[in-house]
């Protein structure tokens, strides 16, 4: 036996099995596992850019196409109309200092910014109702101060990138994992209700006569006609290019005819208040645009900071969630997503807007799922091709529409922000102070009754006060056996939204972000300790796919996801992502409408012959039948013409 010669000691033979060597493996090592404190700098931001750089000139390419155009020319009035009733709101509530030209600036920075370099191009950037909110909040606790409120807010905008940068570096977006539709449908039923808050608000000061009353006359008729326009539609009247031209453009043309309206017959003698305009291209208040920053006081300096500490709560919720729904599993994407490096480009606005003395700009609900939408490809197809041998009616066979691709591109963002740049020259700005203050309070009624009817928390609501005979077997609700589960689901909904809104009602307005950051932990802690798994996977969903999610560690929240957190693993659960050759139906987007019927939109064969997809209405098996018959009576034709007319 061998002996080891500085310890004279015997030393063991190594055998090939138990090394492996003879075989060319090499011994296993056990990794040990990572600390969940464990931060890795820029591993994030540098994996998005790795995974999406050598889609950046498709994205500038693949934009040669049909869609572009139309997606363009709908977000742009998509995001103005919005951000010129903010303009209203944030004038007069802040000492004029944020107005017109202030918001539409801020949407062309954040659009022109995020076309250009943004891992996630398809998501729309602007000024949203939340900030509004935030902005005079602070002006209400900063105004007896003495402090200049403009300086003010640039520290927060400073401070703020800061933050962002620190949140982008550390991978925080990895957190996104957590993010379920129960956040999310609390934060868009709150603002669903902040709009309908604004619109009350902006005809309250109008006073009681006749100025008031037109205005409130204006204000229903532009919410009315906006809302069966939008009605028409989807549905199965007229022909399908009125139906488009009624959806895509029927709110911006109630605008500008019920603009003009008021000045028909003894109505133009009522003097009525309008959205208050400036000069083209300068600031609302005279000042220059470049913020003097440097000015304020250094404790001035530092009480910036825990507003900005909200505000980076906030954009990081709120940014994140819009490119999540942006970005769902109902659109047949290609192109990977990328948060970390997005949520560093959100950063680098926040502070780019707070030195010019802009409102900052963050990711839009819904308008930024609306892009996505409007360049969807979609071709009608059977859906019920797999019984079609038994439909005797073909007539009367149902189709649905399916998304084939998306046409992901950089251009329509950018054209769009272009667009709004144009809208702040002088004759586009004559023409938006023409605009009623009725006419803006009717466009936040509409947007508020719209953000509410595809709200999950009202599709609850209406499931729960439908009649159990006629809910449809497939509801996936109705799957529940304890219906009280569902009551309290709601509930605990309910007194989520009603917390968020009842602080944004006071002085402590500007922290209502920390409530909306601890609905995550509540749905991930609390809520597997209330319901069963497959209730939660019923009542709640994540907010995209997997192929989405693949940057930030997958998405939680699917089946089984209750029991999982409960306890203590939190491996994440996926989802399933078809392949970008597998279509998706676009009936999935209405899943949590409230007034969709239980089988999602249909179209008739009519309604397809008008677009130029009308299809056989046998399928492929009958249709081959139907062949193989002519083939066999044209073999038999010609074999009686051979062999002459045949004996009677």
């Amino acid at each position: 036996m061998a002996t080891d010669k500085r310890t004279d000691e015997p030393v063991l033979p190594t055998t090939a099995a138990a090394t492996g060597s003879s075989a060319g493996i090499a011994p296993p090592r056990t990794k040990k596992p990572e600390a969940w404190w464990a931060i890795h700098p820029f591993r994030g931001m540098v994996s998005d850019l790795r995974r999406r750089a050598p889609y950046y000139a498709s994205d500038w390419l693949d934009a040669w196409d049909y869609r572009v155009v139309p997606a363009t020319v709908y977000m742009y009035f998509a995001n103005i109309l919005p951000a010129l009733a903010f303009s209203l709101d944030m004038f007069q509530k802040t000492g004029s200092n944020y107005g017109v030209n202030e918001v539409l600036l801020a949407s062309v920075l954040g659009s022109v910014v995020f076309s250009l370099f943004a891992a996630q191009p398809l998501v729309i950037v602007g000024v949203t109702g939340p900030i509004t909110v935030f902005n005079y909040t602070v002006y209400d606790i900063m105004k007896d101060s003495g402090v200049d409120y403009i300086c003010f807010m640039a520290w927060i905008g400073i401070w703020s990138l800061i933050l962002h940068w620190i949140l982008a570096i550390t991978n925080s977006c990895n957190w996104l994992r957590w993010v379920t539709r129960f956040p999310c449908d609390i934060f868009g039923f709150y603002v669903a209700f902040i709009y309908l808050q604004k619109g009350i608000q902006v005809l309250t000061p109008l006073g009681g006569a006749a100025p008031f009353y037109l205005s409130l006359v204006a204000a229903l008729l532009v919410f009315m006609v906006a809302y069966v326009c939008g009605q028409l539609g989807t549905s199965s009247l007229f022909r399908h290019p009125v139906r488009v031209f009624l959806k895509d453009y029927g709110t911006p043309l109630t605008l500008i005819f019920f603009t003009g309206f008021v000045h028909i017959g003894r109505m133009d003698s009522v003097p009525l208040e309008r959205l208050p305009t400036g000069i083209a291209f300068e600031p609302t208040s005279g000042r220059s645009w470049l913020v003097r920053f440097w000015d304020l006081s250094v404790s001035d300096i530092f009480t910036a900071l825990p507003f900005a500490i909200l505000l980076t709560i906030l954009f990081w919720f709120d940014h994140n969630v819009s490119s999540l729904i942006a970005q769902g599993s109902e659109f047949p994407l290609r192109k990977p997503a990328g948060f970390h490096w997005d949520l560093f480009l959100l950063g680098l606005t926040t502070g780019v807007a707070g030195i010019l003395g802009l409102p900052f700009p963050n990711g839009l609900i819904p308008q930024a799922p609306f892009h996505t939408e409007s360049l969807c490809v979609t071709k009608a197809v059977r859906a019920d091709e797999e019984d079609d041998d038994k439909v005797k009616d073909r007539s009367a066979t149902a189709y649905a529409f399916e998304a084939t691709h998306v046409v992901e591109q950089r251009v329509s963002n950018l054209a769009q922000g272009l667009l709004t740049l144009g809208t702040m020259t002088g004759p586009l700005l004559v023409v938006l102070h023409l605009i009623p203050h009725g006419v803006l309070a009717g466009l936040f009624f509409i947007m508020g009754f719209q953000a509410l009817e595809a709200n999950g928390i009202t599709a609850k609501l209406v499931f729960l006060s439908r009649d159990t005979a006629l809910t449809p077997p497939s509801h996936p609700i109705r799957a529940i056996k304890r219906r009280a589960a569902v009551w309290l689901f709601v509930a605990i909904e309910l007194i989520g939204f009603g917390a968020t809104f009842a602080i944004t009602q006071t002085i402590a307005a500007v922290g209502f972000p920390v409530f909306i950051l601890a609905l995550i932990p509540v749905r991930t802690l609390l809520l597997p300790r209330i319901f069963r798994p497959e209730e939660l996977a019923a009542l709640d969903a994540p907010t995209a796919s997997d192929f989405t999610m693949e940057g930030i560690g997958g998405a939680w929240g699917g089946s089984g996801s209750g029991g999982d957190t409960a306890s203590g693993d939190d491996t994440a659960v996926s989802t399933r992502m078809p392949s970008p050759s597998e279509p998706l139906s676009r009936d999935t987007r209405h899943r949590d409408s409230v007034f969709a019927g239980p089988g999602g939109p249909r179209k008739s064969q009519e309604d397809l012959t008008e677009m130029g997809h009308a299809q056989s209405g046998q399928s492929t098996a009958t249709r081959r039948r139907s062949v193989g018959r002519r083939a066999a009576g044209a073999c038999r034709g010609s074999s009686s013409h051979t062999q002459g007319p045949a004996p009677l």
